[in-house]
């Protein structure tokens, strides 16, 4: 056979396409629905508006602090859990009969005190008989009280600063308040704020009056 023809007979190879680096092209490409982007800018809006929301509500109505002992009784019992509003003294001020927490003297070591705002900057206190007296009239009160057998450090006439409360706890036979020294006249700078709702469930459940 000649040299030709056995060329003619060889089996053919197959011939295999290579492709240049970097000149692949993909099949398929990320296409992106602009349609779409105002509704998904819409979500994230509101998500974030709803933990910002979210995020206000608990950092200034729902702190909680628990109740020691029974000197707010029957208002609040030994253990109770209350929200403090932190905000609402940044609009107003404090006033009579608000039950407040704070810390005697500023001390962040010492567990927050709730009392009864009873006097307020500027004006006198006195306890005469049982009663307190406000620049010499009786202060007349709308929640029940126990007799104040003790008067403590306002064994006279009791002049409060521009920026002090006289506060006392409604069982004022077991409540440690501003008749004592350790504690005294609470400045505006040491109110945490305004206790406004018990979370524990029972007779004390709800509103603080």
């Amino acid at each position: 056979m000649k040299r030709t023809d056995r060329r003619r007979y060889q089996p053919k190879r197959r011939k295999v396409k290579r492709r240049k680096a970097g000149l692949i092209k993909p099949k398929w490409r990320l296409r992106l629905n602009w349609e779409y982007l105002p509704v998904v800018a819409k979500w994230v809006f509101e998500i974030a508006v709803v933990c910002l929301f979210a995020f206000v509500a608990v950092w200034y109505f729902g702190q909680r602090v628990s109740t020691v002992g029974d000197s707010m009784s029957p208002v609040l019992r030994n253990g109770d859990v209350v929200l403090v509003n932190r905000i609402v003294y940044n609009a107003t001020t404090p006033k009579r009969g608000d039950v407040i927490v704070f810390k005697p003297k500023g001390n962040e070591n010492d567990h927050y005190y709730i009392k009864r705002i009873v006097g307020l900057p500027g004006e006198t206190i006195e306890i005469i008989e049982n009663r307190v007296y406000i620049d010499g009239e009786r202060l007349e009160e709308d929640y029940e009280t126990t007799n104040i057998d003790d008067v403590g450090v306002v064994d006279e006439k009791l002049k409060l600063a521009g920026d002090e409360y006289f506060v006392l706890g409604d069982n004022r036979e077991q409540s440690e308040d501003s008749r004592d020294a350790d504690v005294g006249n609470v400045k505006r700078e040491y109110i945490y704020g305004k206790a406004w709702f018990v979370i524990t469930p029972g007779d004390e459940f709800g509103f603080v009056n």
